[in-house]
């Protein structure tokens, strides 16, 4: 094999490496970037909650799951509902526009519900809990905005 030959090969070779290295280490900081963990984590597992905090956050969440599934399944069917409207006419009617209406009161009901049980938790934490639960709550909501 001649000079420009293996100087190919090098070239292509070395192109393959930092290709794979760069997609590599991009997707590596992507995930690390976009992997917060979720509230609930956070608290269950940075917070160092004591044996009452945990059984009193889970009183807390299990009256939360069962409002959250109730508004979402309202959720569910407004969409249906707003499905059957478009379909009816296939244009922004009045049948339209209130079945949108309905599915942000209903979004937005599970909205107050998720709020009501985010400042619920927090009354069960310490200050110094407290502190740290309301820059992640913070961060939490305004990272989509950045």
């Amino acid at each position: 094999m001649n000079v420009f030959g293996r100087g190919f090969i090098l070239t292509l070779f070395l192109t393959v490496i930092a290709a794979v290295g760069g997609t590599w280490i991009g997707a590596r900081y992507i995930y690390e970037q976009r992997h917060q963990p979720s509230l609930h984590e956070f608290v269950h597992d940075e917070l160092k909650l004591s044996a009452e905090q945990r059984r009193r956050l889970g009183v807390l969440e299990q009256d939360f799951a069962v409002r959250r599934r109730a508004r979402e399944a309202e959720l569910r069917s407004v969409n249906a509902e707003l499905a059957r409207a478009i379909q009816m006419r296939h244009e922004y009617s009045p049948e339209v526009k209130a079945a949108v209406d309905r599915f942000h009161d209903a979004m937005g009901g599970l909205q107050n519900e998720t709020i009501l049980h985010v400042l619920a938790m927090r009354t069960v934490l310490t200050p110094d809990q407290a502190a740290r639960f309301d820059e992640r709550v913070a961060e939490a909501l305004t990272e989509s905005a950045l």
